[in-house]
């Protein structure tokens, strides 16, 4: 198994890696708000000096450009008509605004008089007349800083109370050229895949570590390789090359088992048949009877203790197979033999239909009897389990009543029998190897049936268990059907 990456040195890589592209796209953030201020903070700076020109009629510096206006274009602009005004933006968006200049006297109420047209759109100024500076200046201010805030080139035509039009060209201090970069979107988009990648490389070691978990949960219902060959962190491969020894070792100690159970069984197979002959030659018939009897008690228990050995190793190859038809076939054997073993049949599922605009009374029709349940499973296991149950069912009661429920993951066969003084808490402490009840003196049995059923349950990744039923006491066993 060649060597993975340490799960520990590409965590420590990967966190270093998002903290790194975190900050980054912190500082790009950071950096693209604080231009953006300091850009709004240049453009309401620049309405106080434009101001301060229009009012002394001094030059308002390098990136503002002030020049009156023709008498003509005077008169159109007094008129308020700024779309027709030469050199303007077309389309030709007028936006209109009077500031109040603090006046020199009670009686004297100069405005400067503002006149924004743009090629895209109305300046919302609104918030700026209500919640303006308090001063002139500032309020003027507050115009240029919500021209900067928007991507467009406009020209102001402003008259400073009474004296001339003059057009002002600020496009150095609002124009879209003099916007910064924004790079709060890549910012963002670097911190998304940052933490997509992050994402992903957790997602895939995850599904690494969740792949050979399921792997061991059907293991023992389906089978599985000799050896598990995972990709992955060095960690998970640790765990897996562990794994593999475990089941190494595990194969090893069962088939030496099987091994060892086979060797003696085949050993005492000489000497039980020179035992029958030898037993055939005593005339006395209940001497004879008793060995015979004591010869087939311990060939069964060998072949019982075989049994639960090769349920163990768990060599059957799974199948899909018909389970009702399995448990039809089982219980047909059993009333073929004179055995007192019924199968019950589950009620027929009624669909209830619509209304139609014929008849007010809804149609009703049942699902079809042959209604077959397909599992995937073990067919001859499945098989001496359900056999088990049944025989179980006839030894400590007088019948064996058979069922079968089906859901969407599970199917459950149902073995009831009728008289059993049993409860079910003492049935399952009879689970255990060669455990047996107290009145089974004369019950032919090991102990050992109850084992291969849990054990077969668990290869088919359900369970055995017991309660009260109507007449006796009912085994359930479930499976998984796939």
């Amino acid at each position: 198994m060649s060597r993975g990456l340490s799960l520990r040195r590409v965590g420590g890589a990967w966190v270093l890696l998002s903290f790194a592209a975190g900050m980054i796209a912190a500082t790009l953030w950071l950096g693209s708000v604080r231009a953006w201020d300091r850009h709004l903070l240049q453009a309401y700076a620049a309405g106080f000096t434009i101001y301060e020109a229009l009012r002394q009629d001094v030059p308002p510096g390098d990136r503002v450009t002030i020049t009156p206006l023709a008498p003509d274009n005077a008169a159109m602009a007094t008129r308020g008509e700024f779309a027709r005004l030469p050199d303007t933006p077309r389309p030709a968006y007028v936006t209109n605004i009077s500031i109040l200049i603090r006046p020199a006297s009670p009686t004297d109420r100069a405005v400067l008089t503002l006149g924004i047209v743009s090629d895209e759109l109305v300046y919302p100024i609104s918030d700026i007349v209500v919640r303006g500076d308090p001063i002139p200046a500032g309020r003027l201010g507050q115009v240029t800083r919500l021209l900067a805030s928007y991507c467009s080139t406009p020209i102001i035509f402003a008259r400073y109370a009474d004296k001339p039009w003059q057009r002002i060209d600020g496009a150095a201090v609002w124009g879209c050229d003099a916007a910064p970069k924004d790079l709060r979107v890549p910012a963002a988009l670097a911190a998304v895949i940052a933490l997509a990648a992050l994402l992903t490389h957790v997602a895939n070691t995850t599904a690494s570590f969740q792949t050979f978990a399921r792997a061991l949960r059907v293991r023992r219902r389906f089978g599985g390789p000799e050896s598990y060959e995972i990709e992955g962190p060095t960690e998970l491969r640790d765990i897996v090359a562990a794994v593999n020894a475990h089941l190494q070792a595990e194969r090893a100690q069962l088939a030496q088992r099987a091994m060892v159970l086979s060797g003696v069984s085949h050993d005492l197979g000489t000497p039980a048949t020179r035992l029958r002959l030898r037993a055939a030659l005593i005339n006395d018939a209940d001497l004879r009877g008793k060995l015979e009897a004591d010869i087939d008690q311990m060939t069964d228990m060998i072949e019982s203790v075989l049994t639960y050995t090769r349920s163990e190793i768990n060599a059957e190859e799974p199948r899909q197979l018909s389970l009702t038809s399995l448990v039809e076939a089982l219980v047909a054997d059993y009333q073929d033999t004179g055995r007192p073993v019924s199968l019950r049949h589950q009620d027929p599922v009624v669909i209830e239909g619509g209304a139609s605009v014929f008849m007010s009374r809804r149609g009703h029709s049942h699902m079809p009897d042959e209604r077959r349940v397909l599992v995937t499973a073990r067919p001859i296991s499945l098989q001496r389990a359900i056999s088990n149950l049944i025989d179980n069912a006839l030894k400590y009661g007088r019948r064996a009543m058979v069922e079968l429920h089906t859901d969407a993951e599970t199917a459950t066969i149902i073995v009831e029998d009728e008289g059993s003084d049993y409860s079910a808490a003492e049935i399952e402490h009879m689970m255990a190897p060669f455990e047996r009840g107290d009145n089974t003196m004369n019950i032919a049995g090991f102990g050992l049936g109850l084992t291969i059923v849990a054990t077969v349950a668990q290869q088919h990744g359900g369970t055995l268990r017991f309660d009260a039923g109507a007449k006796g006491l009912r085994a359930l066993l479930s499976i998984q059907r796939r």
